[in-house]
């Protein structure tokens, strides 16, 4: 039988739906229950100030974006590969932080999936996180799993933009001025743009996307162009829904309406959708928060098991057995202690805060000083400096949550 040959058509076909693949599990990632829960807080309390944090956010991912995808394609190996092979036993820690965040994320993301099932269908919020753990479960079970996954996370990511768009529109924001507060705000929150990166950027979401684009095959100095074109368009999705998301919520602020922020059951979000589109407002929300929810369920579940590889080679089936296996034990922790205890959310928004460093930091020292882990090339000196820059900033931002580790081991 003849050997079926892929016609250069077909190979561009195929190498831009992987980019789409790796664009979008960055974009979704990025885009959980808790960025939606935070961006509706924030613009009640500072309104058109906010801009200033959601764009000084999107300038941090492009910086950490950029070098995190550009140095992964040179290497060809996966961050927790190149840790080790830079700095040996770091990788090893990075894969530690990592997985650990990974599940008290899941948790909080399953949680995320219940809340939006409750708000579409009024199921009661432990009920709804089960059925969509075991949805996320399913997708990793299929026979062509790594299709499904790609479709799933476009498919998702493209309704919510779309969905949040209509919102945006009908809530009628002050579109000038939230654009003259992107640059020029009136109120100046530093511990705002600090929990919102740490939030879009921070712990395995840093390495979604690159990894997907590894898995995919699209390494190595000749996909360097392709490659550095995509992360571009993985953040410019990221950053449209972000930007759109908060100019949704901030008209509804700006006419009158006002949040309830009180009290662990306030949902400030879906009480803004609700206020924009009446009484089918609740259920457009849910149906974004449960698909933000479940497609960060199934980002952070895949790229913690794709940095357990550092101790243990897996094939394609093994690294899904292994992914099942880690969102029904983000499950079962899930249901075990409910909703995630506010002392847990504030431990894993310290790891947060440091695994980014610490990761970036290991990626700057390769770029600056390891051109043998990168083919040879000789990386870009500007984005080098951009990212020293950020790296600084994200030790600082690491710093600052220390504090609450500490706080939590001493309970």
């Amino acid at each position: 039988m003849a050997e079926s040959v892929q016609t250069p058509s077909a190979a561009k076909a195929a190498t831009r739906g992987g980019f789409m693949a790796a664009i979008f599990l960055m974009a979704t990632s990025a885009i959980g229950p808790g960025f939606i829960t935070q961006t509706a807080t924030f613009t009640a309390t500072l309104g058109a100030a906010f801009a200033f944090a959601i764009v000084a956010s999107i300038l941090i991912d492009f910086v950490v974006q950029m070098n995190i995808w550009r140095i992964t394609a040179l290497t060809g190996k996966r961050a927790s590969d190149t840790a080790n092979a830079a700095i040996p036993g770091s990788g090893y820690l990075l894969t530690v932080l990592v997985v650990i965040g990974g599940v008290a994320f899941n948790m909080g993301n399953i949680a995320g999936a219940g809340l939006g099932m409750n708000a579409m269908f009024g199921l009661e919020p432990k009920v709804g996180g089960a059925i969509s753990a075991f949805l996320a479960i399913g997708v990793f079970l299929a026979k062509r799993a790594g299709v499904l996954l790609d479709r799933l996370m476009i498919l998702l990511g493209l309704m919510m933009i779309a969905m949040t768009v209509v919102v945006a529109i009908i809530s009628n924001p002050p579109v000038g001025e939230a654009l003259r507060q992107s640059v020029l705000p009136d109120v100046l929150d530093f511990a705002t743009i600090t929990t919102i990166v740490g939030g879009t950027v921070g712990g395995y979401i840093t390495y979604a996307g690159a990894h997907r684009m590894l898995d995919k095959g699209l390494a190595g100095e000749h996909n360097l162009v392709a490659v550095t074109r995509a992360s571009l368009t993985g953040i410019a999705v990221t950053g449209v829904m972000r930007f759109v998301l908060f100019l949704a919520i901030l008209g509804v602020v700006t006419s009158g309406v006002t949040l309830d922020l009180s009290g662990h059951a306030a949902n400030p979000a879906g009480q803004a959708f609700a206020a924009a589109l009446g009484e089918w407002g609740m259920r457009v929300f849910g149906l974004i928060f449960w698909a933000a929810a479940i497609t960060s369920v199934i980002g952070a579940a895949y790229t913690s098991v794709s940095f357990l590889t550092v101790f243990r080679d897996m094939d394609e089936r093994g690294r899904n057995m292994a992914t099942v296996a880690f969102i029904a034990v983000s499950l079962a922790i899930y249901l075990a202690i409910g909703t995630a205890p506010a002392a847990l959310l504030v431990f894993v928004g310290g790891f947060n805060g440091l695994i980014l460093p610490i990761g970036f930091t290991i990626f700057m020292y390769v770029g600056y000083a390891r051109p043998d882990l990168l083919g040879g090339h000789h990386y870009n000196r500007i984005l080098l400096a951009l990212g020293a820059l950020v790296c600084l900033l994200t030790w600082y931002m690491g710093f600052k949550s220390i504090g609450p580790i500490f706080a939590f081991l001493a309970v």
